[in-house]
């Protein structure tokens, strides 16, 4: 457990730097954003996670019983990150914010996918700011 990064991992900087390359400016880990989301683009109140699948349950129902060793710590501790991540989108969403998460390997098999699903989110909020200015 000590090799396992919370922040910084190659997925995230995968992320991170094609969305630099195509123009956008984020924040990586702002502490200020409830949840300390992995990028927030605080101007269109957009938060991004990156989710590995074993920390956060991917599949939670069916793969639970897939941990062998030491069953009595594991399962309520991913369960609680499940139950944490759905506290965190409620209290974003409630404060305005646009929450988007992405498995990490989603990110690993299709990258641009995953960064044009931002973009078009980001176009979405300039769209309404815009409608919004007099």
């Amino acid at each position: 457990m000590q090799a396992v990064k919370a922040t910084g991992s190659k997925i995230e900087i995968a992320l991170a730097k094609m969305l630099f390359a195509r123009g956008h400016r984020y924040r990586k880990n702002d502490k200020t954003v409830f949840g300390k989301p992995d990028l927030t683009f605080k101007k269109h109140k957009i938060a991004v996670f990156i989710d590995g699948e074993f920390w956060h349950g991917k599949d939670w129902e069916i793969r639970k019983h897939d941990h062998k060793s030491n069953q009595e710590f594991w399962l309520p501790k991913i369960e609680r990150n499940i139950e944490r991540d759905k506290e965190v989108n409620a209290e974003l969403e409630k404060q305005g914010w646009t929450v988007l998460r992405f498995w990490g390997k989603e990110i690993e098999k299709d990258l641009l996918t995953c960064v044009l699903k931002i973009e078009s989110v980001i176009k979405d909020e300039k769209w309404i700011l815009r409608k919004k200015l007099p």
